[in-house]
């Protein structure tokens, strides 16, 4: 009987957390669809490692933190352009894009400088 209910919970706080993104506008959609995909391609280079082995292991460091930092640089973006997001409401969306940019520019430059 408990794990009927708990199936129904779950299967209503999916649908209500579906109904509540549908309404999230594309523009930030379109940023969790980055942030899975450099999840995703970290989540890749450690199954690799863990199967190949870690041979240049500053490489492989190199990869996953350069995925991680783009995924953090994309969630701060994502925070930021937020319409519904009262703490920066000043802050132009252009503002935050250039931000990223020079972020993931700089970020992208000490990962170059490891690689060696």
């Amino acid at each position: 009987m408990g794990r009927s209910s708990t199936t129904k919970d779950a299967q209503a706080l999916f649908h209500s957390l579906r109904s509540a993104y549908s309404a999230t506008p594309t523009n930030l959609k379109i940023i969790d669809l980055y942030v899975m995909f450099a999840v995703f391609t970290a989540l890749i280079q450690v199954v690799y490692v863990a199967i190949v082995g870690s041979f240049p292991f500053n490489s492989f460091l190199s990869g996953v933190l350069s995925c991680v930092g783009t995924a953090v640089l994309a969630v701060c973006l994502r925070i930021q352009v937020n319409k519904e997001n009262k703490e920066f409401k000043d802050l132009a969306p252009e503002r935050a894009f250039a931000d990223f940019v020079l972020c993931n520019l700089v970020l992208h430059l000490v990962i170059m400088n490891f690689l060696g």
